[in-house]
């Protein structure tokens, strides 16, 4: 993505996760915060400098300055930063651009070429457009919790934004689409990702499922609805996690858990029956593996073909060795971060710069852009103007 800019004028968790994709690629990503500040700077502790970790998440890469765009020199100004851009990236509620005079037809007309991504909660149509969203009321009104939590008990939100990460995964997939398709049309285009809807596509297989048979499904714990056994399991010294999907790999596990017997029982033969029997197969399993050290059992399973995993903590995770191998850890000064699970042969995603401080490229933005501080004083920061 090198020699490609992008201005992101966007703030909490979808959008800045798209403009990060974006940037670790090799784009240039200016990110510009209104005066009070990307809301996530606050959302701590734990904090390094004047940012909480929720904004260093989803931040690096990326050159930082503040303009107050309520105003019309501030709004004249994003105009004049829009003119080398390649991508516009928001998270206006909708009508808040129309409002200003610098809405989509606008700056469709303005700029021809610009390839312009709004990231919002339920789009700007239908019933529910233009409507704010948060990661967890989609979560709630998408079905996603609905199908969460233990079987047989309340509804449960994801305990991860899931809902923000794909809808900023599906902005950047949009960004990339339509700058593919600008290299045959030589025009940019508007790209929307909903939360609303991304959250609903990510009901699989729940809705390919009421598709066919109309039955709403429940919170069914760690269980997976359509294969067994695909569940957490006791072991010796916590739970293991088998993610069975075949006849061989049932087979496989019956085998090492000294339990062929079972692999041969007709409630279990193939996948149909032991998910019709999956909690009669879960007492035989539960029953083979109490003798065994969860860590042990797992890469004995695992390195001869039986997909699983013990379930392991935070702290075990970023200690694995296998993190730092596969470039999941990034360091960058005092900064920590996660790293692109997009891997690249010839061009790598690249950390060059950690997440910016309040405004701190303002100045030298203004001056490449040939503009003068004093002339936009009153939408600039107080501590960049004095």
């Amino acid at each position: 993505m090198a020699g490609l800019r992008v201005i992101d004028v966007s703030r909490v968790l979808g959008a800045p996760y798209c403009t990060q994709i974006l940037a670790d690629h090799g784009a240039e990503v200016i990110k510009i915060e209104p005066p009070q500040g990307d809301e996530t700077r606050g959302w701590g502790p734990p904090f390094l400098g004047d940012a909480a970790s929720y904004f260093l998440g989803l931040n690096r890469n990326k050159k930082g300055m503040s303009v107050d765009f309520s105003q019309e020199a501030g709004r004249e100004l994003l105009l004049h930063m829009l003119e080398t851009a390649d991508v516009f990236v928001e998270n206006f509620k909708v009508g808040t651009l129309e409002k200003w005079g610098i809405g989509q037809e606008m700056l469709a007309q303005r700029f021809p070429r610009l390839v312009h991504c709004r990231v919002s909660g339920f789009g700007a149509d239908g019933p529910y457009g233009g409507r704010p969203g948060y990661d967890a009321a989609i979560q709630a009104l998408s079905g996603i919790m609905s199908v969460n939590g233990e079987r047989g008990g309340e509804p449960l939100r994801v305990g991860l934004p899931v809902v923000d990460m794909v809808t900023g995964l599906n902005a950047a997939i949009g960004v990339l689409l339509a700058l593919q398709e600008r290299n045959t049309s030589g025009k940019g285009q508007f790209v929307e990702a909903a939360l609303y809807d991304c959250g609903v596509s990510l009901l699989h297989p729940h809705l390919p499922n009421f598709y066919l048979n109309g039955k709403v499904a429940k919170p069914s714990g760690n269980a997976h609805p359509n294969i067994s056994p695909y569940d957490t399991y006791a072991t010796k010294t916590g739970a293991l996690f088998l993610a069975v999907g075949n006849n061989r790999q049932f087979a496989t596990l019956c085998k090492i858990l000294n339990i062929s017997h079972v692999a041969e029982d007709p409630r279990f033969v193939s996948n149909a029956e032991r998910n019709k029997n999956r909690d009669a197969l879960k007492v035989e399993l539960e029953a083979a593996l109490v003798d065994h050290e969860c860590a042990v059992i797992a890469e004995t399973l695992v390195t001869s073909g039986v997909p699983c995993g013990a379930v392991r903590s935070i702290d075990e995770v970023v200690n694995d060795p296998h993190t730092h191998a596969r470039g999941m850890i990034v360091d960058i000064e005092d900064y920590r971060g996660t790293g692109s699970p997009v891997k690249l042969s010839r061009t790598p995603a690249s950390y060059r710069m950690k997440p910016p401080a309040f405004a701190e490229h303002t100045e030298e933005l203004l001056a490449e852009a040939g503009l003068e501080l004093k002339d936009y004083a009153a939408v600039l920061p107080r501590e960049i103007t004095t």
